[in-house]
């Protein structure tokens, strides 16, 4: 599904530094990787790179066989908006809308008709534990809540690959541990394929691989 080949960035500048060097990474469907490595090391860049949001100065990203780096930016906007999902350590749940607007916001975007949207925003909330919460506000929910809603607003329009960074970041250890049990059935199910960035070792264990990214590119985990 995706595959990274010979991945390098720098950022030029008055002091120019090389991110990212050589990476490589090979994705199926269904798959649960966990990227760790160090503070700066350049984890969110590569899923800056993976999403098209930044362009690698080397290399190939490959998603479902085409060549990201050649595609133009309508092109790779259409491709996040449809084919990816994203969760966030600070959630970005927008809130002057309900939970099921939030939940149901990429459906409409991707001009789904507002009564299947509604419909899928109910059975995704439903599938994250948050049925009959649908007309709650976000300010009502805990973080871990906020969390889930962010989940189900990630995979509700059925992405191919889902990109999380730090997800767990801002919450204590019972509601992470609920967060991740969640993201990795809802991937599972799905077949969703799904990079996980955490410094965390315990979040990172409950993927199905663990790679480390360092000055010399991604190495399996021991």
């Amino acid at each position: 599904m995706l595959a990274l080949e010979n991945i390098s960035k720098t950022y030029a500048g008055a002091r120019s530094r090389s991110v990212l060097r050589g990476v490589d990474l090979v994705l199926a469907a269904g798959e649960y990787v966990a990227v760790m490595g160090e503070s700066g090391i350049g984890k969110s860049t590569l899923l800056n790179l993976i999403a098209g949001l930044d362009r690698p100065d080397a290399g190939s990203i490959r998603f479902d066989g085409v060549d990201l780096t050649g595609l133009g930016d309508d092109a790779l906007t259409l491709l996040r908006r449809v084919s990816m999902g994203f969760v966030f350590q600070a959630f970005h749940i927008l809130p002057y809308l309900s939970l099921a607007q939030n939940v149901a916001l990429p459906l409409l975007l991707n001009r789904v008709a507002e009564d299947e949207a509604a419909a899928r925003a109910q059975d995704m909330l439903l599938a994250v534990g948050l049925s009959g919460r649908e007309a709650s506000m976000p300010r009502e929910l805990s973080g871990g809540e906020l969390q889930r809603v962010a989940i189900a607003r990630a995979l509700v329009h059925r992405p191919r690959l889902l990109l999380a960074d730090e997800p767990t970041g801002n919450l204590d250890p019972e509601s992470a541990a609920q967060v991740l049990a969640l993201l990795r059935e809802q991937v599972k199910v799905r077949q969703a394929a799904c990079i996980l960035v955490t410094h965390s070792r315990a979040a990172a264990a409950t993927a199905d691989r663990i790679v480390v990214l360092g000055a010399q590119g991604l190495r399996e985990s021991g």
